[in-house]
């Protein structure tokens, strides 16, 4: 029988939302549950860094200027090899194949485009809903993430628009699907240590790169890591993430006795402006200072990198408890036990991971050029590891064999193809219709 797990949910002012998939619980502020009522933005009651400037997404006005448009999305690491324009793709080039998920928002698509023949995950989102439970700020900064982004371990982005009832997402297909059905599937539903180091070398690279503009994850689980068909890992689902205020440039880490080759950046000057008080992250992966309510800045992905190291290695979480608020507990006052097959190394990087004291952690210095200078991480080759052949292949039959995905069936026949783009008005004038192409 296949387990799964909680839904997902976000909770703030007695309200909550489920995400795509099912998966441990993701929550904002702890406040009496009301089943029914969805989730919120995180605007509401929210400090910023720097005080009494307006909050701000990073989502501009919608501009027909191709030179505006590229200057909107913080692509300063990767504008050379993304060219974004304005697009003309609607739901009519698209073919639908077969439902792969869904959510109280909306459903994922595999799809063949009619333009290129290839195969894409198409996310399509319900406006009205997303109205209803205000998430309309949520989807406009996982908008700006994917945009800004082109990295070989970040889910890449092809092309969004929206019509009058929906908001669409073109994004890779990864065979393979969620991460965490891998790990099920596995014996004792855990990793080696080998297979451990390589998957978390390529979660670090990749909020080492989403540090590096500004943007903290907050929301890292096996759930939104998907497995590419080559075996690598795609992180996915940024509706949790924050963008920073301002953006500063990485910081040079100098390693005495090292050659060039291996030098290390501090990405935490990039996210050193960001202090927020929101209540939001995943159950048994949410850090203590969310907890507290006393704030939390990046610090908080690498808090949930050590929870996630623990799962792959052991199988299951440090601080898992019978009910939330015994597991919050556990967060708060427990330390994590580890058994005598993992090594020292892996117990090193954990214990140094999973400080209660944010400020303490390891990455609280320099981010992930931290992290990758542990002991654990000696023999990783960093520039390589896209090159390398990852531990587990998806085993499928073909490019439409979608076992590795939950097997659907939608209640509501939905024919998007029938749909037509429009431009976004209100509420949604932010969310642009724009194709991305990856050089």
């Amino acid at each position: 029988m296949e387990l799964i797990r909680k839904k997902s949910i976000v909770f703030l002012k007695k309200t909550k939302s489920i995400h795509f998939g099912f998966r441990k619980e993701t929550i904002t502020t702890p406040t009496v549950l009301e089943p029914g009522l969805d989730s919120v933005s995180e605007a509401e009651g929210e400090p910023e860094a720097a005080p009494g400037k307006p909050r701000d997404s990073g989502i501009q006005s919608r501009s027909s200027s191709q030179s505006t448009l590229a200057t909107k999305y913080r692509i300063s690491h990767s504008k050379s090899s993304v060219k974004l324009r304005q697009t003309s793709i609607g739901p009519s080039d698209f073919t639908k194949i077969q439902l792969i998920g869904k959510g109280d928002v909306g459903r994922v698509f595999l799809v063949r485009s009619n333009v290129d023949s290839k195969l894409y995950a198409m996310k399509v989102l319900n406006k009205e809903v997303m109205i209803q439970r205000d998430k309309v700020k949520r989807v406009l900064a996982e908008q700006e993430i994917l945009v800004s982004v082109n990295h070989p371990f970040i889910l890449g982005l092809h092309a969004t628009f929206q019509t009058a009832s929906s908001l669409y997402f073109v994004t890779e297909y990864c065979n393979g699907g969620e991460f965490f059905r891998t790990l099920q599937r596995l014996p004792g539903k855990c990793l080696d240590e080998a297979g451990c180091r390589f998957y978390c070398a390529e979660v670090v690279l990749a909020l080492e790169f989403l540090h590096l503009l500004g943007f903290i994850y907050r929301d890292l689980k096996p759930e939104n890591i998907l497995l590419h068909h080559t075996g690598h890992i795609m992180l996915a689902d940024f509706d949790l993430s924050k963008p920073s205020t301002q953006t500063r440039n990485p910081l040079h880490l100098k390693q005495f006795g090292k050659p060039a080759s291996t030098s290390l950046i501090d990405t935490r000057a990039c996210t050193v402006t960001i202090r927020s008080n929101s209540f939001v992250g995943t159950e048994e992966y949410i850090a203590p200072e969310i907890i507290q309510g006393t704030g939390h800045s990046s610090a908080v992905d690498w808090w949930t990198l050590g929870i996630l190291v623990y799962e792959m290695l052991l199988g299951t979480t440090p601080f898992k408890g019978p009910t939330r608020n015994q597991t919050f507990n556990n967060i708060l006052l427990q330390k994590p036990v580890f058994p005598k097959k993992v090594s020292a190394p892996a117990k090193s990087l954990m214990v140094q991971l999973l400080v209660k004291n944010e400020n303490a952690r390891l990455g609280s210095k320099s981010g992930a050029g931290d992290i990758k200078a542990h002991a654990f991480f000696k023999e990783v080759k960093w520039a390589l590891l896209r090159n390398e052949t990852p531990p587990i292949i998806p085993q499928v039959a073909n490019e439409l064999d979608t076992r590795c995905f939950r097997q659907l069936r939608d209640s509501v026949e939905f024919d998007f193809e029938g749909e037509v783009c429009v431009e976004g008005d209100d509420l949604f004038k932010g969310f642009e219709s724009v194709s991305l192409e990856r050089l």
